[in-house]
């Protein structure tokens, strides 16, 4: 009896399930590479109060700017937000310049861009690929975070404890003082002081160490307590900037930490550094200080007011600028600019504690900032900008005065709002880079592309001949891919580098294609047919992509880990690429050629 025949497999044919993700991923990707081409235009929102009569509709606008000989290209208005388009970046700063005059304390206004692609793509929530500094253009800060600035004053503090410790005990015949920059030296007559000093900094202090014996006492913070606070310090500070650069309304800025102790701001479009210099480099804070009569050098310090004058003040603030939480300015009865100052819960407490037992007393407002000496180090200026007789028990609502014109209360109440900075920083490097050379950076690197694109297609074409165009087709399905993912992953900027990872991508894409197509050609020689060659020569041929493009990927993480800016950019672009090539190389080419030929054994195809 004869067996019934086996059906036989048939080679190269993909399940449809795998067809369709194959689809759906390519067009999702090729959609979100879509807004990028249309490009973006800068841009105005205006957030108008109900109050405000000049800015409250689109022809008050359109007015106010033509007055100045502004034409935006487009203004539109939905409950109470205004969007301005402009042509490019010196519009948008004449007409921020221009509606600045007529914003008020309850608006705000910020400068971004905006996509002008097709509505249906924005509905979509596909956006453009986001442009860095070297692309865009707009101003670059490095700034340097003196940490032991931060900790010397927590080390005043401990010195401050320590001696009020051992005048509550009536223990005499120790002297402390601070040591180098951020230790402290006890000297004692006889070992009742060493104890004293020793028990009050373990049960007070466990993150600072005292070291030595006899008459003599090294205290300072331990190593890995400075690591812990160098690093919530550098946090805090992070947190600080963004805030700043929020309350100037640019919302495209990056903010990262560079080093151990550097911040590198980034500010793409904004062709005007000054006003983002001044809040971005201050260290300004307030602080209020009740009044003393007292001369004691160790309890009261000595700070002069804007008359030249000195004034002593108890040590101790009443109250720092952490705990306020908003400020705005306004105007006193005189029409004198004042600060309105809102604090939170435990501030207000604080100051409604004071105030209770202190009316009738006089209380300082102290505005501090750093500032960097002719030798370079960091130097701390103190002036009382305000001495007040306190009238009534305070809460968490108040204002303060003598803060300078107007425009010098508005910086402040800015600084106050976006938080006083845990450390002083100094701004070590600035870089500007106008929008032209920008716009002349990516017109190069993208003529560059297309070039590498061009004979890379051309090459491809002619060597491979009909499975050469499989190849062509996969390529600038992989380069649509590529710009779509950038799009879609969250923080991903497009650089100069980035742009050269582009390009490099081409070589690697297309890599992978000559690779499978010559293990095709070897299996050919070998006499197997055509769909055997195939089948083949991808099965063979994976597991050599797979290697090369591993180790890759292990080199563009590392770089992304460590490096920062320009070659995070370039990592970026690198390993995406890496995906989309194996993507579109290994799947989609096959996907083409087992549609095309994969399943025809007795058809011959030159390759």
């Amino acid at each position: 009896m004869r067996k019934k025949p086996q059906p036989r497999a048939v080679l190269n044919k993909y399940s449809t399930w795998k067809y369709i993700v194959l689809v759906v991923t390519c067009v999702v990707l090729t959609l979100s590479a879509l807004p990028s081409w249309y490009g973006e235009k800068p841009a105005i929102e205006l957030k108008v109060s109900e109050h405000n009569e000049h800015l409250n509709s689109v022809f008050k606008i359109n007015s106010l700017l033509h007055d100045d000989g502004i034409k935006p290209e487009s203004v539109s208005m939905e409950s109470n937000v205004a969007q301005l388009v402009f042509d490019n970046e010196a519009e948008q700063t004449k007409a921020r310049n221009a509606l600045g005059e007529w914003v008020g304390k309850d608006d705000s206004m910020s400068y971004s861009y905006t996509s002008v692609a097709p509505e249906w793509l924005q509905t979509m929530g596909f956006t453009p690929i986001k442009l860095g500094l070297d692309l865009r253009g707009g101003v670059q800060f490095l700034l340097n975070v003196d940490v032991d600035q931060a900790v010397s004053e927590q080390r005043d503090a401990v010195v401050d404890e320590i001696k009020q410790d051992l005048r509550k005990e009536r223990i005499f015949g120790v002297q402390v003082r601070p040591d180098t920059d951020t230790g402290i030296r006890i000297t004692s007559k006889d070992s009742e002081g060493e104890i004293a000093v020793r028990k009050f900094v373990n049960a007070n202090y466990p993150e600072w160490q005292a070291k030595g014996a006899g008459d003599e006492l090294s205290i300072k913070m331990k190593a890995q307590n400075y690591a812990d606070f160098q690093n919530l310090t550098m946090q805090q500070n992070l947190k600080i900037m963004r805030q700043r650069i929020e309350e100037l309304g640019i919302t495209e800025a990056m903010v990262q930490r560079q080093g151990e102790s550097g911040i590198r701001i980034e500010l793409p479009g904004v062709q005007d550094p000054s006003l983002a210099k001044r809040v971005i480099g201050a260290t300004a804070s307030l602080a209020f200080h009740e009044v003393s009569t007292s001369s004691n050098p160790v309890s009261t310090l000595k700070v002069k007011d804007e008359q030249g004058k000195q004034v002593t003040l108890v040590k101790k603030p009443v109250l720092t600028g952490e705990h306020i939480v908003n400020a705005r300015v306004g105007f006193d009865q005189m029409h004198r600019p004042e600060v309105d100052i809102s604090l939170d819960h435990a501030g207000g407490k604080m100051m409604s504690d004071f105030s209770a037992t202190h009316i009738g007393k006089p209380m300082a407002t102290v505005y501090r900032e750093y500032g960097v000496d002719a030798r370079g180090e960091t130097q701390r200026n103190e002036k009382v900008i305000s001495v007040a007789t306190i009238q009534s028990q305070l809460g968490s609502q108040f204002r303060i005065t003598g803060s300078g014109n107007l425009e010098e209360a508005q910086q402040l109440a800015l600084l106050l709002r976006a938080g006083s900075l845990t450390a002083p920083v100094t701004i070590v490097e600035e870089r500007t880079i106008g929008a032209s050379l920008g716009a002349e950076n990516i017109q190069n690197g993208f003529a560059a592309l297309a070039l590498g694109m061009g004979l890379t297609l051309t090459f491809m074409a002619l060597w491979y001949r009909r499975l050469g165009w499989v190849a062509n087709v996969a390529l600038i399905l992989n380069m649509s891919c590529l710009l779509g993912l950038i799009a879609l992953v969250p923080g991903a900027i497009l650089t100069l580098p980035g742009i050269a990872g582009l390009v490099l991508t081409v070589g690697m894409a297309v890599d992978t294609n000559v690779l499978i197509f010559e293990r095709i050609r070897d299996k050919l020689a070998e006499g197997r047919s055509f769909a055997q060659a195939i089948d083949q020569g991808f099965n063979s041929a994976v597991a050599t992509i797979m290697d090369a493009n591993i180790t890759t990927m292990i080199t563009a993480v590392i770089l992304y880990a460590i490096g920062n800016g320009p070659i995070q950019g370039f990592a970026l672009t690198l390993g995406l690429g890496l995906l989309t090539s194996m993507f579109t190389g290994i799947f989609a080419s096959r996907a083409i050629i087992n549609l095309k030929w994969g399943r025809d054994a007795r058809r011959e195809v030159r390759v």
